[in-house]
């Protein structure tokens, strides 16, 4: 369970279900929570029923039941992140429950290292008082009931929850913490990332640890095996990604629009795509973007490179450029005095592949997103 902040990159795709709103925030249900869904109504039902001699359609019954109680607590989680955050001024986007617990996205990242640990152990502090509620339910109900038996697995379920997002490292809330307090004391938030990205990498291989010890002692069942390993490579997955985003975050001052932008050469609309190349090579802008101009001398389209390198040689003479060209008019704008953060906001809101930077009325020139990608991540290689 964790509160998630703008990604680098395209935004996420809704990963789910739309199911309302609480308090005001969007709450989406994945699909992944139906398997969860599933395997918990069947493992809990059957348990249930053994325990307290019932049906099987009452067993069921009881382990749906559970499932809805711990999605209850799972919202009540992430709730105490997202109403936490929107205290201190930042937007949420929604609520996401999902196979392994949910997230809280939010619009920006926290302002200041105060509101990024209370922001990250709201959920946490909301699940152990969950959690203590639950103990003293569990005392207070006569023993082998149903209601014993449910408070006994919601009070389970919310310590464990509590304890192990609490743990330093990220994807967890605890990593969210610690990145809080390396920031405090460094006064710099990428390398708080970092830190607790590694961390987060060293609870994961904690995890997976103990799954062998576990697995050894012939405690894990099947279930709980293919669970916890799933929850081991989903911190070492998250944990990789914190690393790669503070990274890539200590870059953002190094985005010069002016420079990354391609300057466009344009030629007069139903030009032949063989003479525009041939003006272009022999004006020596080649790596420039070919664009195409309207008699007013306003460019109108942009070439598609792909496209135009895929005309044959024999064909070009008698095709024109407008043929693999695109209108402008569908290519969104960026304005050449953007901050990097800016600019990489405006990337994640409008996803594409090629955008204009303007000043003012005027085009400067275009901004490949490819050319955006190499300066955040010169390390890596790209697809062509």
């Amino acid at each position: 369970m964790e509160e998630k902040s703008p990604r680098q990159g395209p935004p996420e795709r809704r990963p789910g279900l739309a199911v309302g709103r609480v308090f005001g925030v969007p709450v989406y249900l994945n699909a992944s929570m139906l398997l969860l869904a599933v395997l918990v109504t069947g493992l809990y039902g059957s348990f249930v029923r053994r325990q307290l001699e019932l049906s099987a359609v009452a067993g069921y019954l009881v382990g749906f039941g559970f499932v809805v109680c711990l999605l209850g607590s799972v919202l009540l989680h992430e709730l105490g992140h997202a109403l936490t955050a929107r205290r201190y001024g930042i937007g949420v986007r929604g609520i996401t429950l999902e196979l392994l617990g949910g997230y809280t996205e939010m619009d920006r990242d926290a302002p200041t290292p105060k509101v990024d640990l209370f922001v990250s152990l709201a959920g946490p502090a909301v699940s152990l008082v969950l959690g203590l509620g639950a103990v003293v339910a569990t005392v207070a109900l006569p023993d082998r009931t149903l209601l014993n038996q449910l408070a006994f697995q919601l009070a389970v379920s919310n310590v464990v929850v509590a304890v192990f997002n609490s743990l330093p490292g990220l994807p967890l809330d605890g990593g969210r913490a610690l990145r809080a307090a390396v920031w405090a004391y460094s006064r710099d938030r990428h390398l708080g990332t970092e830190v607790a990205g590694w961390m987060g990498r060293a609870v994961a291989v904690g995890t997976a640890a103990l799954v062998a010890l576990l697995t050894a002692l012939g405690q894990l069942s099947a279930v709980g095996l293919a669970f916890m390993l799933l929850v081991a490579f989903t911190l070492w997955q998250g944990a990789g990604q914190s690393i790669r985003v503070a990274r890539i975050s200590r870059r953002f001052p190094l985005i010069d629009l002016a420079a990354l932008a391609r300057p466009v050469y344009s030629v007069p609309t139903g030009t032949p795509l063989a003479e525009a190349q041939r003006r272009g090579a022999e004006a020596g802008r080649g790596e420039d973007v070919l664009g195409v101009a309207d008699s007013a001398g306003r460019l109108v389209a942009l070439v598609d490179r792909v496209a135009a390198e895929a005309v044959p040689a024999e064909r070009r003479p008698w095709i024109t450029v407008d043929t693999v060209a695109r209108g402008v008019e569908g290519v969104h704008t960026i304005p050449v005095g953007l901050t990097g953060e800016q600019v990489i906001r405006v990337v994640q809101t409008h996803p594409g592949a090629q955008y204009l930077v303007t000043a003012g009325e005027d085009v400067v020139g275009v901004l490949h997103v490819a050319d955006l990608a190499q300066l955040l991540e010169p390390n890596r290689k790209l697809n062509p």
